[in-house]
């Protein structure tokens, strides 16, 4: 099997030697190079092309962030942030996310060298999880929010049950461009949004006030005891899980805390067995890409208790592995590209009220 070509790129000798000493200690693993800075890895990179891209953000000469949208531009490859801007603001993080990185490791600024030996697993999965990822799709999902069209209100309605209803969202690697696609199709009314992207603390709120910014529906990281409304998504906090309950007539979140639930905090499955038994007919699951088999089970819970449920399709994922694990185990009533998820929300379960 043909070793995964890796190239770092950090303005730290200590980070550079680190981090290609733990990579290149696996065996799955080659280490090309390691540079300073995107300039001295762009003339490199002439010679030979790396499968994965280890790149810090805060550079000389050219920034991380700058260097990973010119190489999504020009050919898409995997990348992986090893950044400690994370520690200051998760804005920054957010942003190579939505430029089309594929994870995002976070360094701190003390104790560095014993930090990346400790997270070496981290590191590790990260890298094998990039160079299967089809980064290809991040680009092209920014032309899918042109040709979504949706259809009329009015439209929808057999599958309504009632005036009260949910829709509930699981994604991971490559959600966080899938989700803009889908939230920015959306129109203004719309029935409330709860949403899982497996993401780490810090990021879930200036990746939901990115959102907001961008969509017509409002968009905002849950806080405990939060309503469900029409015309608003809520996205589990990084660290959280996060869970629907019914309060009289209407739909509130719980945000708890507790173990990790399929290695992940918060957790598909925890969400969306919360629908199955708080919503049932009610409720559309949507599955999307990403790694793994987080959301399966729940999504399956949901399909039995009369909730109607969506996968992304393979062709449209970054990774078709969540999407594919629920297909396989029957959870999906059918499998749609990513542009037309939105329309599908509208189809199936219209406007509130209706």
């Amino acid at each position: 099997m043909n070793r995964i070509k890796v190239m770092v790129i950090d303005d730290s000798a200590v980070v550079r030697q680190v981090v290609s000493e733990l990579l290149q200690a696996d065996p799955a693993i080659e280490v090309l190079c390691a540079v300073a800075d995107p300039l001295l890895a762009s003339v490199r990179m002439k010679a030979q092309w790396p499968d994965v891209i280890v790149l810090d953000i805060e550079m000389p000469r050219m920034d991380g962030i700058t260097f990973l949208r010119k190489i999504m531009s020009e050919r898409p490859t995997p990348v992986v942030i090893c950044s400690s801007l994370a520690e200051k603001g998760a804005r920054t993080s957010i942003e190579a996310l939505a430029a089309g990185a594929v994870a995002i490791i976070t360094k701190p600024q003390l104790g560095l060298k014993q930090f990346l030996h400790d997270s070496s697993n981290a590191l590790l999965s990260a890298v094998k999880a990039a160079a299967r990822a089809r980064v290809s799709q991040l680009v092209a999902t920014e032309k899918y929010t042109a040709d979504v069209i949706l259809a009329p209100a009015s439209a929808a309605g057999a599958m309504i049950r009632t005036t009260e209803r949910v829709v509930a969202i699981g994604t991971s690697t490559g959600g966080t461009q899938a989700l803009e696609v889908v939230l920015k199709a959306l129109p203004r009314v719309t029935p409330g949004i709860l949403i899982v992207q497996h993401m780490p603390e810090k990021f879930t709120e200036a990746f939901a006030l990115r959102l907001n910014s961008l969509c017509q529906i409002n968009v905002r990281e849950a806080r405990h005891g939060d309503r469900v409304m029409p015309g608003l998504a809520l996205i589990a906090p990084g660290g959280k899980h996060m869970l629907l309950r019914r309060n009289g007539a209407q739909y509130h979140v719980d945000v708890i805390d507790g173990p990790l639930v399929n290695r992940h905090r918060p957790s598909v499955d925890v969400l969306f067995r919360s629908v199955a038994r708080h919503a049932g007919a009610n409720a559309l699951g949507i599955i999307m890409t990403g790694m793994g088999n987080d959301g399966a089970a729940g999504l399956l819970e949901m399909r039995t208790a009369g909730a109607s449920t969506l996968a992304q399709d393979e062709e449209s994922c970054v990774v078709y592995g969540m999407p594919k694990e629920a297909v396989l185990r029957g959870a999906v009533d059918r499998s749609v590209a990513l542009g037309a998820i939105a329309r599908h929300i509208v189809q199936q379960l219209g406007a509130p009220g209706q």
